[in-house]
């Protein structure tokens, strides 16, 4: 003979502990559920700003890194702050567009120090035969010191933002 569910637990079932149990288990995974599933937005790096951010390109970081371009794209100005925190002078390898045939920037940075280029009509560097309309990503590897270099793409933009239009060549 069977026994009754109730009469297993030892006494009746009560509905309010039950209604209690899914209550709290509800809450605990209402509370937790996010996440468990999704990636948690602080841990995910990532540029606050038009730019690209540039590490392990070797001794030299490369900041908030973009062009802006003339309308038609064919030349534009390189905007970064290269940050040099190691006691020797460096120089940055910049190659863009296609690996083929880059156009290449070779920048010196003094020791200890933060360059500035392109912002607020500091140091332009001017990248002749672009070819690469406002708007696209170019190909652009970075490197500098002994290190092996990083390949990113660097964002093109034209001159339609108030304090952009001053940039542009």
């Amino acid at each position: 003979m069977l026994k009754k569910p109730s009469s297993v637990l030892g006494g009746s079932v009560n509905p309010r502990l039950i209604a209690s149990i899914a209550i709290g288990t509800a809450v605990v995974l209402g509370t937790t559920g996010c996440s468990m599933i999704s990636p948690q937005a602080t841990t995910i790096e990532y540029s606050a700003a038009e730019g690209v951010n540039v590490y392990d390109s070797g001794p030299l970081e490369v900041r908030n890194a973009y062009i802006v371009a003339t309308e038609d794209g064919s030349e534009g100005n390189f905007v970064a702050a290269i940050v040099n925190d190691t006691d020797e002078d460096h120089t940055l390898v910049v190659e863009l567009g296609d690996p083929s045939s880059p156009i290449t920037l070779e920048i010196d940075v003094d020791a200890r120090s933060t360059l500035s280029l392109g912002a607020d009509g500091e140091d332009p560097e001017l990248v002749e035969g672009l070819d690469t309309l406002p708007g696209a990503d170019i190909p652009g590897f970075f490197q500098s010191g002994d290190g092996e270099g990083v390949l990113t793409s660097v964002p093109v933009l034209d001159g339609e933002l108030n304090y952009l239009a001053p940039l542009v060549p």
